[in-house]
């Protein structure tokens, strides 16, 4: 159990040693001082703003972009508070198909210094500015810092951190706000281990309590079935594990905490199976040098398709050091200014729509991470169909393909999850070069790398925004499509 800090896880693989700086870090200019226990881990609502959690208290903080696109010069907001007595830390977190945010359980629970593994949760509604409680799934007694996963199907799957055999998982009704339980197969508990969503839509995990086993689960079987023998990415004696990154080509970059057994943090990356029936392979990457890990960490997917990672020595240690991954070679590069200080756990990274990372790590420092080089262009969105005249306060839907991306974005595992695999729709009038996003919702699917299939998204144009000539794209984990004209009236 770790405490939240208070400011006041084949083939031939090349490691290599050398840092660079071209990547940036950049603090923005409106810090969040005013937030009590610092800015904890933060979710991008579809209408281009930022929510972030006042740790281990029970207020949301809103940061909104200025009207050039910039979080960095953004500007925040109070939102509404969660419901009297629901105050987490290390919590499950999820952005739903129709916008709104659901909050389920807590390591902790209003007292940062006993963990509690609450069952409270609550459900966030965007356009009112609300929370509602929503009662756990029937005879659970704990959910503490477990995982979820929004289904390709948009069902949102959550896990209990901490319950026996035969280790259910609940789906959530989200008109009705209640759950029913679903799943067998699993080989041991869900605690401490993160779910990578893949593109045949089956969900990925290492075990954290039975490593180096594999597993993914088939919604369309609810099973857990086998995905093979990865490395070892548990640390044996705290049970804590790395984070999963999924890339551009589908395969899975997974790392690992410290192996009690060699004190190092190894990596490994798994190639998912042909048929959704199969179980795929792993290959050994490189280890962390220095001895670093990802025991509980943040990572991220780049716009240029290398993976981020945030490492520390041992269990809840500082420094911290930030490599990227790109599929041959771990590179050590810079970190932001608290990386000195920061065990890698306090950290937390969130895909923004202008490609670049938004860091937070329990502190009044939010930094934005802009990383070296671009996308593909076979990684982007397009736009098949679309209105060429929108009229402001009224609904559309637009068409295309990738409107999800290929990735959840950014990972963590148990403690957080902050996907941002749903499409934001981005209007900028051609006059004032003014930037506005317009809230999008009910998706035709959340599934990752949908390739050349037709998908779709109903976006409202905000009401205040500005008329005339426009251009509008549709942005997925940074990478925009390109545009097309449209008329704002």
């Amino acid at each position: 159990m770790k405490l939240l800090r208070m400011f006041g896880m084949g083939c031939v693989c090349v490691l290599a040693w050398v840092s660079t700086q071209a990547q940036t870090w950049t603090p923005l200019n409106n810090q969040p001082t005013f937030i009590a226990n610092g800015a904890g881990p933060g979710l991008l609502l579809t209408d281009g703003t930022v929510m972030v959690h006042d740790a281990c208290g029970s207020d949301w903080w809103k940061l909104t972009p200025d009207n050039t696109g910039s979080y960095i010069n953004g500007t925040w907001t109070q939102m509404a508070s969660l419901p009297s007595g629901y105050a987490p830390l290390y919590y499950a977190s999820a952005v739903l198909p129709d916008g709104r945010v659901i909050v389920e359980g807590g390591e902790y629970n209003v007292d940062c210094n006993n963990g509690s593994w609450t069952t409270r949760g609550a459900i966030y509604d965007p356009v009112k500015d609300k929370w509602t409680s929503v009662n756990p799934p029937s005879g659970w007694s704990t959910i503490g810092d477990s995982q979820s996963v929004v289904l390709s199907n948009g069902t949102f799957m959550l896990a209990n951190c901490c319950e026996g055999s035969p280790y259910p998982v609940a789906y959530l009704n989200p008109k009705k706000l209640t759950y029913t339980l679903h799943g067998s197969g699993k080989k041991d508990g869900y605690d401490e281990e993160g779910w990578a969503l893949l593109k045949d839509g089956t969900v990925l995990t290492t075990d954290a309590l039975n490593s180096p086993n594999a597993e993914r689960y088939n919604p369309k079987t609810q099973v857990w079935q086998s995905a093979g023998t990865a490395c070892q990415l548990e640390d044996q004696n705290s049970e804590e594990i790395g984070p999963m990154v999924v890339l551009p080509n589908g395969t899975v970059f997974a790392t690992g905490a410290q192996d009690q057994k060699t004190l190092t943090g190894h990596t490994c990356t798994y190639h998912p199976p042909k048929s959704i029936n199969g179980t795929g392979t792993w290959t050994k990457g490189p280890d962390f040098p220095n001895g670093n890990d990802a025991e509980d960490a943040p990572a991220a997917l780049e716009i240029n398709g290398k993976a981020i990672v945030m490492t520390s020595p041992g269990v809840y240690k500082a420094p911290s050091t930030f490599y990227e991954w790109n599929g041959t070679k771990l590179t050590q590069i810079s970190g932001p200014p608290n990386a000195p200080n920061d065990p890698s756990y306090v950290g937390s990274l969130l895909e923004l729509p202008t490609g670049q990372l938004l860091f937070m790590d329990f502190s009044d420092d939010v930094e934005v991470f802009t990383p070296k080089g671009t996308y593909k262009s076979a990684w982007q969105p397009t736009i098949t169909t679309a209105p060429t005249t929108v009229t402001r306060g009224d609904t559309y839907k637009i068409s295309g393909t990738q409107f999800n991306g290929l990735s959840q974005g950014a990972f963590y595992g148990d403690d957080a999850q902050m996907a941002t695999n749903y499409g934001l729709v981005r209007i900028t009038n051609n006059s004032t070069k003014h930037v506005f996003y317009a809230r999008t919702h009910d998706p035709s699917t959340m599934g990752i790398a949908t390739g050349s299939a037709t998908v779709s998204t109903n976006f409202d144009v905000p009401s205040g925004m500005e008329t005339g000539a426009s251009t509008l794209e549709v942005v997925a984990n940074g990478i925009p499509s390109a545009s097309v004209d449209v008329t704002v009236q």
